[in-house]
């Protein structure tokens, strides 16, 4: 994206700010999104938000079984927004190539992809949009790994290592389960970029890193 004079315009604190981040490096390809307010969000603002995140652990922390097709399981993303009838009109994911397509046949949730299978990258992506007020998405990249059950069985293993938005965040809203989630992912987080942001001398970033995990 380039910024112009016809198209631009000035941020306020007042607005939630979405933004679809992404590189791609010999390593692998990126692929994150992460909503935020730097003011008061309003209470529609909060619940949808948390209710995306709710979403957004409840697919991740999912354990099913061997040959699952991702159309089957979608609509633990959905759940909590449904609870209150809100939706979204987008895919809740999509296949993430190693250096190769950002979105990648035929990985996802949509009924004509293929079953998943240990080994594969998908973004889970949920989200809510007000037309003309405000949009939230909230994206990560998860490896789908073998769960720990006697039988064969798969879940997911987030791969993205970036907090979310505590000020948008409704912890009464949240399972103890979703919590403890979320304490698990943020411990995640301090322990692999931690020490590599104070590698890089990034002090700043690791202050605001360690505030923004707190459990």
């Amino acid at each position: 994206h380039s910024p112009s004079n016809g198209s631009s315009r000035t941020l306020s604190a007042r607005e939630m700010y979405l933004f679809d981040t992404g590189g791609q490096y010999l390593e692998g390809t990126t692929d994150i999104t992460r909503t935020v307010h730097w003011g008061e969000p309003t209470p529609l603002q909060k619940e949808a938000y948390t209710r995306v995140l709710m979403g957004n652990i409840d697919l991740s922390r999912l354990i099913f079984p061997s040959n699952t097709a991702g159309g089957t399981v979608e609509s633990f993303a959905r759940r909590a927004l449904w609870d209150v009838g809100l939706n979204y009109g987008h895919g809740t994911g999509h296949g993430i190539g190693n250096f190769l397509s950002v979105h990648e046949w035929p990985v996802g949730f949509q009924s004509n992809n293929v079953p998943l299978e240990a080994g594969m990258f998908t973004s889970i992506e949920p989200g809510y949009y007000q037309d003309g007020e405000f949009g939230i998405r909230i994206e990560d990249i998860a490896l789908v790994v073998e769960a720990q059950t006697e039988k064969p069985f798969l879940t997911f293993e987030v791969v993205s290592l970036v907090p979310y938005d505590r000020n948008l965040i409704d912890l009464s809203l949240l399972s103890p389960e979703q919590i403890r989630y979320l304490n698990s992912y943020y411990e995640r987080i301090r322990a692999h970029v931690g020490p590599e942001l104070r590698r890089q001398q990034l002090e700043e970033v690791y202050a605001w890193l360690q505030e923004s995990t707190e459990p």
